[in-house]
This record gives C-alpha cells, structure tokens and sequence, in this order.
C-alpha cells in the first residue's frame, strides 16, 4: 500500500465526482490513504460523503474520509489534488456564452473551450483556480495538481506560467480517436459495432456505443496522438499484437465509410494528411471556416450544439441516485468499474514510484513537439513515475498543422493573461486573433458584453 494524502476539488459533480470517488476508493494501493472531498454546494458534498463512507466501509478500503466547503481547510500536507470546477450554473452560463455574440452576428459552433465562448469560460474559471493554486502554494507547495476544469488548455497554462504548481491536464477524448478508428477497422479487428454509434457528438443517445467500440479498439491498436487538447492528431497508429502500421488500411477503410459520419473531420483529414481524433463538435471550435453567417458550415457539417437543458436534467437524476447509494438504497458494485481518466493511475504511480504510460497528457511543450513554442500547454503520450510526469517527444507536427496550433496557443496565452491580471487590451487581442471573429468593432462589443454580463465572476477586469 502507498497511502497518501488527495484532494478532490469539485468533489460533489455528479459524474466527475462519482467516477473519482469510485475510483480512489477501489484502488488496493491507496488503502489508508486520507481523502478529502472539497465543494462549496453543501448538499451535494454530504451527499457524496455520505457514499464515500459507505464505499470505505464495504469495500475496506481504510481510508479517511474528511468533507470541507472551502478548499483551504484541506490542503495541509496534500500531495495530489485533484480538480474539476465550474463556475454555476454551468449550462445557463454556458447557453449565455453561445447566445451574447449571437446578438452581433457571431455564430459559433460550440462555444465551450474555443471562439469567444472560450474566452468567457476560461476568465470565469480562471479567478478560482488560481484562488486554490495561490492556497496550494501555502499549504503543500509540492503537490501535484490534476487538472480536468475546461477550457483545459488555458487553466493549465494559467497554473503553469502564474505559479509554482505542477499541473497535468487529463481529458478523454483520445478515447474518440480509438472509437473512429475502431469502427473504420471493426472487421479486420474483430470489434463489435453496437447500433447507435452515428457520430461522436456529446449525445446520451451515441455515447454508449461509441464508448463500447473505444474500449475494444483499445485492447488492440495503440494510438499516438499530439497537439492541443480537443485539436490533437494520430501521429501513428498500429496493431498492439503484430506491430502492423495500420494507417495505411485504416486511410482505405475510413473513405469507405458512410460519409455522412463525422464529415467536418474526413475533410481536415482529407486536406492536411493526419486524422484530427477529437471528434467534429470539438475540432470545429478551432478552425477558422466553420462559422460565417452566410455559408452556415455548422449545416453542412452536422454540427449540433450541446444540448444544455438534457445534460442539466441527467445531472439531476445523478444526484438523486448518489443520494440513494448513500443511504444504501441503492447498489454499488458498478462503482467498481468507474474510471478516474487517469487521476488513479498518476496517483498510485507518482506516489508508489511506479511506471505508467499515459495515452494523453497535457504539459508545458519541453520540446515534446519540436515546432510548438517552448511552455505551451500540449497534449501528447506521458511517462508516469515516482519523478512525476513527463511527455514523450514526437517531434515536429507537419507544418500546417502546427501553424494552426500555434495560433490556438497564442489566443490561449493571451486569454489567461487577461484573465490572470484583468488586462482589457489582451482580452480584446484574444478575441480579434480567435478564428470566429472577424470584425474589430464586433470583438469590441462582444468583450464588453461579456464583462458586463458576467461583472460579479469577472471582478479583475472592474478595479
């Protein structure tokens, strides 16, 4: 056993929460281990508390368990914690980010992590993340800080230039590269291609079977992906059994499918020779051609929003059934099956100095992607040891590609500087340099509107 101390930060999230409660609880390693579960929702904190015991006891996993409001009271002598915030409500101020360009002709395709979506949610988020960082600093300056809060890109770089954390970024949507993949090679691989899987769009409809095709695709292929989270792309690809290159197969296989599925992905892979494995609703809020009011692209590509009020219902219904798993109302051995997204595994292997192998990580670039900018934020394989964590170099992303990386990364750093020091003039040249803008009179208007909507999460940009 390798007990250690962890905070969980948004530890009362209905699926974040849930899935690393279950996780952490269940991991042989870990036993005796001190957790502490951090939400400001008191309710939905003595909620999961309440299933934390009961998995503590039935499944003996000897740990303590301790619940806290505030982030601070539970730092002390951490060395992981583990974060997944958003500031609320998610999906209101979500629809909020789609709609206020809307009113001065900007459509964007997604508005979550990318366009000026992106910028809203970042400055939100930003504030208390490094609220928790600057308490880190104090408390257990040499703890690891896990990072999923979105926009993944920007709170990282947020963390890594504007304090002395070390940060990883965690997020599954490589997982969307092996399903794609997986499906395109079913056949010759003998993967089971369950009814459903249409798209990768973020629907509970698609979710599942796309889910079932990943996990088969992952027993059999090996992917290696870089670039930016959500705009990462398959470097190589090949049968784990034989050694295969199965790119070449896989490129045949692919054109052969139904074309309607995922067509803004099949044309980037088309015109720049590397299949983007984020999935079309992710990919399309990087790319520059996906959102002029008179062609409308968004139709022609299939690219739906998110669908705010079904995820907002489903969120409920999870925390009704934490609270009957609490009170014992309710079974729990699926726990069993959760899934941390990585969180376990750097946990048990930096603290067991262990070795592991990462699919995904996002890091400062140590030369990990020879033509991406020293200190931005990437995402590529990792190396999981008692030292830390570490990317494994790829090399240099064919030119184009990486040209349209380094643009994200310059409107990434600029958005976190504005956010960090309240700075207008870096907020406005983050908008003008984001792909979905287009006017510099409009740019203007939609920061303004944004920093008045959101003036009481957005207090730096008002001293």
């Amino acid at each position: 056993m390798i007990p250690t101390k962890i905070v969980v930060i948004g530890a009362g999230s209905a699926s974040f929460g849930l899935n690393t409660l279950g996780a952490l609880m269940g991991s042989e390693r870990l036993r005796g281990s001190h957790l502490a579960l951090v939400d400001k929702n008191a309710e939905t904190l003595a909620r999961v508390e309440r299933l934390a015991q009961r998995l503590n006891r039935e499944w003996e996993a000897q740990m303590t368990v301790t619940a806290h409001t505030y982030h601070a009271e539970a730092l002390d002598g951490a060395e992981f914690v583990v974060l997944s915030i958003e500031v609320p409500p998610r999906e209101v101020l979500w629809r909020s980010d789609f709609e206020i360009p809307l009113k001065y002709g900007v459509r964007q395709p997604y508005a979550e992590n990318g366009g000026p979506g992106g910028f809203a949610h970042a400055a939100r988020n930003i504030g208390p993340v490094m609220e928790i960082v600057r308490a880190m600093e104090q408390a257990c300056p040499n703890a690891w800080l896990i990072n999923f809060t979105n926009p993944m890109a920007r709170i990282c770089d947020a963390v890594a230039r504007y304090s002395n954390i070390s940060v990883v970024g965690l997020c599954h949507q490589i997982n969307v590269g092996y399903a794609m993949v997986g499906l395109a090679l079913a056949d010759e691989l003998g993967i089971e291609v369950p009814d459903g899987f249409t798209n990768t769009h973020a629907t509970p409809s698609t979710t599942q079977p796309r889910s079932q095709v990943a996990r088969q695709a992952l027993e059999r292929i090996e992917i290696q992906a870089a670039g930016l989270n959500h705009f990462t792309w398959m470097l190589s690809v090949h049968d784990k059994r034989t050694g295969e290159d199965l790119y070449p197969r896989f490129s045949e296989k692919w054109a052969a499918l139904d074309s309607a599925f995922e067509p803004l992905t099949r044309w980037v892979y088309e015109i720049f020779d590397l299949l983007p494995i984020p999935g079309d609703e992710h990919l399309c809020e990087y790319l520059p051609w996906v959102s002029d009011s008179l062609t409308k692209p968004w139709e022609k590509f299939d690219l739906s929003l998110y669908e705010w009020d079904l995820w907002d219902g489903l969120r409920g219904q999870s925390h009704a059934d934490i609270a009957r798993m609490g009170a014992g109302e309710m079974d729990i051995a699926h726990l069993q099956e959760t899934d941390s997204e990585g969180a376990l595994e750097i946990i048990e292997n930096i603290a067991g100095a262990g070795k592991h192998l990462h699919l995904a990580v996002n890091l400062p670039n140590q030369g990990y992607i020879a033509n991406l900018p020293e200190g931005a934020i990437v995402e590529m394989p990792g190396v999981v040891t008692g030292a830390g964590v570490q990317g494994v170099a790829v090399g240099a992303l064919p030119e184009p590609i990486a040209e349209l990386c380094r643009r994200e990364i310059t409107v990434t750093q600029l958005c976190v500087d504005a956010a960090v020091n309240g700075d207008r003039q870096a907020a406005l040249q983050c908008l003008l340099l984001d792909p979905v803008i287009t006017d510099m009179d409009v740019a203007k208007l939609i920061l303004d509107d944004y920093l008045e909507t959101y003036r009481e999460h957005l207090p730096q940009f008002w001293i």
